[in-house]
């Protein structure tokens, strides 16, 4: 089976390595010590998950717990989106769920997300991270448990990122989450190992860089794109976490 896959993304925002696979007609068991999950995208999938046999497709996704023996049949063309959950990511009432009922069906808004994420996943080489943060989501919604703290926390981010030109405040942070400033700064400790200001700082750096390495933009359309006040605002930052300035940085990578 094919296996484009993602490049492991940081510690702090790696919630699951996401695939498109698309599976042969050959069953190998095998077992690995992380849960998954298997979203049919086109086909239909036979799967036997720790003796239990049943059938995903684009209206039932499959979920194979942590050790549980697992095989896999497709008889025609079909492919999958797969996401390898690591294990802070699955909550324990999560994890229960799921194992009782391997394989479940996919509500209407499961199934958008599942489509999303898949076109997402597609067209972006390398990946964009900003993909991680709505994996917490799709586990609530195949649960149909509220949205947990980790969900809430990652739809802000992705928010957030998603318009990393805007001049964000802590205060408009927290308001996306629903939550007050104060709490905002525990969950990203708790979550992130890092303070709000901190992760935004890091997330233009980062779009910074990728707009260097990607684009023949001038510098100053890059720190507005970013979110810098001007061009030498975006030269501190580079400095401060990189050890470089933008030229040097663009330099290079040309070379």
């Amino acid at each position: 089976m094919t296996q484009p896959s993602l490049p492991p993304a940081d510690t702090a925002a790696s919630l699951a390595q996401l695939h498109l696979r698309s599976y042969r007609d050959e069953s190998l068991a095998h077992r690995h010590d992380f849960a998954q999950l298997v979203l049919p995208l086109t086909g239909r999938l036979a799967m036997d998950i720790a003796g239990r046999e049943g059938l995903a497709d684009t209206a039932t996704a499959a979920f194979v717990e942590p050790g549980a023996r697992h095989a896999t049949r497709a008889g025609g063309e079909n492919r999958s989106l797969v996401l390898d959950l690591a294990p802070a990511t699955v909550s324990s009432l999560q994890l229960e769920v799921l194992a009782q009922r391997p394989f479940l069906p996919l509500s209407a808004a499961a199934g958008r997300l599942v489509e999303f994420m898949a076109v997402s996943l597609a067209h972006t080489r390398p990946a964009d991270t900003v993909l991680q943060h709505w994996v917490p989501l799709l586990l609530d919604t195949l649960t149909q448990q509220p949205p947990r703290t980790l969900s809430r926390l990652h739809l802000m981010l992705a928010r957030v990122e998603a318009r990393a030109e805007h001049p964000w405040t802590v205060a408009q942070m927290a308001e996306l989450a629903a939550i007050s400033p104060s709490r905002l700064h525990e969950w990203f400790r708790a979550q992130l190992h890092t303070s709000p200001r901190a992760w935004l700082a890091e997330v233009r750096v980062a779009r910074a860089c990728q707009l260097l390495r990607t684009s023949s933009l001038p510098l100053a359309l890059i720190a507005q794109r970013c979110g810098y006040g001007d061009q030498s605002a975006m030269t501190h930052a580079l400095r401060k976490l990189r050890g470089t300035t933008p030229s040097a940085y663009r330099k290079a990578c040309l070379s």
